[in-house]
């Protein structure tokens, strides 16, 4: 099958999760024979900054690391979509393209449909901007893929879209595996991968991180990006290290040098878009390190919150969470072993991209798959 794909960047993951889960899709898909096209606009936001903070030697990093993957760069004003989409099976659309392109390409499809049309969600702007996901010209999609079912149901209650899948991020285990014996010492307690996050979660960050280490006296590592400088300080008061941005590709690494790690969620996904965890919990029990996660709620059942990893209430109670797992290396690790079994069994690239050939096959009438296979 040849499979084009429209996405913000494959090439950047600066403050822009939704790359990781593309890379082991994309990763995934090629392995299983399917032709790949990933389209990514010239100097979008992600990439520039990237380079701009990294330099050209990041995206060096990123293709020696995927060397099976690679963007075609486009300008709006001049792609050629007839071109572009010459040849597809199966296209799909990020929510993160203008809304000019959608249109664009949902009126090509309209006009030579040979191919299935899929428009992706993968950020809380159902509820955060719905004025703005509310103009997206979707007539001609065939469906939506919406990473949580509180956004499929938001489409559907709101006329958005007739067909919508519930289309869950999950790990890339191709990167994301353990990388140290879970007996080995650790160079430190505690490390948390992620961004800022525009105040999305400031108070969070406070009171579930910084507090919480300030009184363990924990050896602690934060990276991401898009800190303000009253930030870090603040960070460097608690004994925190901050090391600004990190490969998301690197952060297995990270991961084997460190006793535990958190899962913070942004305000949007902890008090309204209930059962949708984001990228970072499944990357982290992939990598199988004991996760204690401040609270969401996960609606669907995901995961086996206590078994899986531990769930904090309150700063007190991620006190004392951190303070055990820390301290009793054989609970950290029945807890780590508990949660990488669920992720492996349930929460791969793998298990998405059946999933995602299921619904194209459901919309064709028969199996990808089995056409593939027949030759």
């Amino acid at each position: 099958m040849r499979i084009v794909m429209f996405y913000h960047s494959l090439l950047s993951d600066w403050n822009h999760g939704n790359a990781h889960f593309l890379r082991g899709v994309v990763r995934e898909l090629i392995a299983r024979g399917h032709q790949v096209v990933v389209y990514e606009e010239r100097d979008n936001w992600s990439l520039r900054h990237l380079l701009e903070t990294q330099g050209q030697g990041a995206v060096e990093a990123f293709h020696t690391l995927y060397p099976e993957l690679e963007s075609r760069f486009y300008e709006s004003a001049s792609l050629d979509l007839d071109l572009a989409l010459d040849g597809a099976d199966l296209v799909l659309v990020h929510e993160w393209n203008d809304h000019d392109l959608v249109a664009r390409i949902g009126a090509h499809r309209a006009k030579k449909p040979g191919y299935r049309l899929l428009f992706h969600d993968t950020h809380h702007r159902s509820i955060s901007d719905p004025e703005s996901m509310g103009r997206y010209d979707l007539r001609h999609y065939d469906a939506v893929l919406a990473f949580g079912e509180v956004i499929r149901s938001i489409y559907l209650e709101r006329g958005w879209a007739e067909h919508v899948w519930t289309w869950h991020e999950a790990a890339d285990t191709s990167v994301f595996h353990p990388l140290a014996p879970p007996d080995e010492a650790k160079e430190a307690d505690l490390v948390w991968v992620g961004n800022w996050g525009d105040d999305e979660r400031s108070a969070e960050i406070m009171h579930f991180l910084v507090e919480p280490v300030r009184r363990l006296g924990l050896r602690a590592r934060v990276q991401g990006v898009r800190y303000p400088e009253e930030a870090v300080a603040t960070l460097r008061s608690a004994g925190i290290h901050y090391g600004g941005w990190v490969a998301n590709f690197q952060v297995p690494q990270l991961f084997a040098k460190h006793k535990v790690t958190v899962h913070i969620p942004r305000s949007p996904y902890a008090r309204t878009l209930k059962g949708i965890p984001t990228i970072r919990p499944f990357e982290a029990l992939a990598c199988s390190i004991p996760l204690i996660s401040a609270p969401w709620e996960d609606a669907e059942g995901l995961f086996r919150p206590g078994e899986d990893y531990l769930v904090a209430r309150d700063g007190e109670e991620m006190t004392r969470h951190l303070r055990r797992l820390v301290n009793e290396a054989e609970f950290a690790r029945e807890l780590a072993d508990r949660g990488r079994r669920t992720l492996l069994s349930r929460h791969t690239c793998s298990h998405r991209v059946d999933e995602l050939l299921s619904i194209v096959s459901s919309l064709q009438g028969e199996s990808w798959e089995e056409r593939r296979k027949a030759g």
